[in-house]
């Protein structure tokens, strides 16, 4: 089965290592290896036109599994603690959306603009093409992925590389590669967190069968479901961790300045042609979600977290689908933990495999996301050089132990609430917000230094792609300003103004 999508991300995808299980004792054994008690199968391909397809839909299914013993809880803490690996093994993987348009109208793309474009680059360009029945839903090469979000954002899921002067030059090579099809197709890319023009009935639904039940459950669990799924872009990276002790250090210290994230990263002003009253429209749109798998999780700050306090939060977290025989099973409303016990009446007495594990925790959004990595998530997606400056703020601050540990030692007094505040007032002031004595823009340029002096003692000359964070930590307010002078209320110039 072809892991080519949002529902198994970067090093999910990329990072499929030998592994081999103890069944006596249920414990990982050898060189960091996947606690699997299942054996996966070569994703199914055939030969069209000359061009491999992988014809398998995007999930991982239980077609591609051979199931053994039940699945216990330990094996899901095992699985997540097969993440643990060596400092010299430790990679970045980022992912970026961006919003395809119409440049003579500036309408949204369909989906079958999207599908000549996805076609004409993997012709040009040598990809491998990702089906869903007969329909085209993405492209995998080596270890890069491409795949559409629910209303068509274009997403690029990098490989896990060793440097940001490769993840820099991937994102530039995949930029280059869009553009050579796109333009000839009239067809422009946005770098923006908001659909700045267009309403939610016009953009147009990808055909994706998980996304048929996302679309029909988030109505009821939140009133910003729909915004989320069809009108944000965000860009976010991926990091490793060497041991438990390190993922709980580098997750407190992601949730905690992830705010800050979202402050120097802002670029979702504009709402349906006027501005929105946010900076951050993409950012509020999270809290009013689904509550259930969204937020800040204070309880990454307990003094007992672990690999197990998540997966006892994530069995908790109700589903939304399971995929068998081919098709998306709607199963909202019920929990992994019902599943785990065969309880699930989508499908009776049934029980889950890995695959499955790995799907549901690609149902869970919160700031910062555990799966075999740690997930970034809190930035818009913005403007080309903005994609090389959110792994390259990460890196300097949770791949040097100095920052890693200058973060814990500054925010280890911040409350709860504090960390919660700060998260609901970002997304309207920004960089303004108030944080005790001072403003959090001071906090912020700490920060920035911080990251910076990390990037500068892994040696290899990366500290100059924060450069464009220290100096355009604006970016909303600038297009406010040009929206009430220049553009003269138009929010139609921030589509060349934001142009790939």
């Amino acid at each position: 089965m072809a892991v080519v999508s949002r529902s198994a991300t970067t090093y999910t995808r990329h990072y499929l290592i030998r592994h081999e299980f103890d069944r006596k004792t249920k414990t990982c054994v050898a060189n960091n290896s996947l606690c699997y008690s299942a054996k996966k199968a070569p994703p199914p391909q055939r030969i069209v036109g000359g061009r491999r397809v992988i014809v398998a839909a995007s999930p991982p299914t239980e077609d591609a599994v051979v199931a053994t013993d039940p699945l216990t809880k330990q094996d899901l803490v095992d699985y997540l603690a097969s993440g643990c690996k060596p400092k010299d093994k430790w990679r970045i993987g980022t992912e970026h959306e961006k919003f395809g348009f119409e440049i003579g109208s500036l309408r949204p793309m369909k989906y079958d603009q999207i599908a000549e474009l996805l076609n004409g680059i993997a012709e040009r360009f040598d990809w491998d093409k990702v089906m869903e029945g007969d329909k085209i839903i993405g492209l995998k090469q080596g270890k890069q992925s491409i795949s559409l979000e629910p209303g068509g954002q274009f997403e690029l899921s990098g490989a896990p590389l060793e440097t940001l002067h490769q993840t820099c030059a991937e994102v530039n090579s995949h930029l280059y590669q869009v553009k050579a099809v796109a333009e000839e197709m009239g067809i422009g890319f946005l770098g923006i967190g908001f659909q700045p023009k267009w309403g939610i009935k016009d953009i147009p639904i990808m055909p994706k069968g998980r996304y048929d039940i996302m679309r029909n459950y988030m109505p009821k669990v939140g009133s910003l479901g729909l915004d989320m799924m069809f009108r944000t872009c965000t860009v976010q990276v991926n990091l490793d961790f060497s041991s438990e002790a390190d993922m709980i250090k580098k997750f407190r210290a992601g949730l905690a300045l992830q705010p800050i994230a979202t402050a120097l990263f802002a670029n979702s002003p504009f709402k349906e042609g006027k501005p929105n009253g946010f900076v951050s429209m993409r950012s509020h749109i999270w809290t009013d979600t689904d509550k259930d798998r969204t937020g800040m999780l204070p309880f990454v700050f307990d003094d007992s977290f672990g690999f197990e306090q998540y997966v006892d939060y994530a069995l908790d977290v109700p589903m939304y689908f399971v995929y068998r025989k081919n098709r998306y099973i709607d199963c909202t409303g019920k929990t992994f933990r019902d599943f785990l016990a065969g309880r699930l009446p989508c499908i009776p007495g049934e029980l889950p495999t890995l695959n499955d594990w790995e799907n549901h925790l690609t149902t869970i959004f919160p700031e910062v996301r555990l799966k075999r990595y740690l997930e970034m998530r809190g930035a818009d997606g913005g403007p080309w050089r903005r994609l090389c400056a959110l792994p390259a703020f990460w890196v300097g601050l949770l791949y040097d132990e100095l920052s890693l540990k200058s973060v814990l030692d500054m925010t280890a007094d911040w409350t709860p609430e504090e960390r919660q505040m700060l998260r609901n007032k970002v997304p309207v002031t920004g960089l303004k917000t108030p944080f005790r004595d001072g403003l959090l823009k001071h906090v912020a340029e700490d920060v920035l230094k911080l990251a910076k002096d990390g990037l500068e003692r892994r040696g290899f000359k990366e500290s100059g792609f924060l450069n464009e964070v220290a100096e355009v930590v604006r970016t909303a307010e600038r297009l406010l300003e040009l929206y009430h002078g220049k553009w003269e209320q138009s929010v139609d110039h921030v589509f060349e103004e934001l142009l790939y």
